[in-house]
């Protein structure tokens, strides 16, 4: 069983900065994908960024060059740095890992970027 645990979210004002954190428990296969995926209302759940275990990155066009994702290995744990949040950006956010084709979720954590 693999469970992953995301911290971080929270109330911003626009122009602000979030750190998100995501750790994932249990047995899965080291070599292996994590990312970011967010959902806002009344939309479709969306790619935010992923990282492999080897370091590649990923990111959608609307968060490049505001957002940077990373992750500590030892720690299996999945970071997301969110600066220059737009309101925009308000939606939950959901970890994801993805390992031996089987794809494990988080429950999300609400960002809010007020105007």
């Amino acid at each position: 069983q693999v469970q992953l645990v995301e911290s971080g979210g929270g109330l911003v004002q626009a122009g602000g900065s979030l750190r998100l954190s995501c750790a994932a428990s249990g047995t899965f296969f080291s070599i292996n994908v994590m990312g970011w995926h967010r959902q806002a209302p009344g939309k479709q759940r969306e790619l935010v960024a992923t990282i492999t275990s080897g370091g590649s990155t990923n990111y959608a066009d609307s968060v490049k060059g505001r957002f940077t994702i990373s992750r500590d290995n030892a720690k299996n744990t999945v970071y997301l740095q969110m600066n220059d949040l737009k309101p925009e950006d308000t939606a939950v956010y959901y970890c994801n890992l993805r390992s031996l084709s089987r794809v494990y979720w988080g429950q999300g954590t609400q960002v809010t970027v007020s105007s």
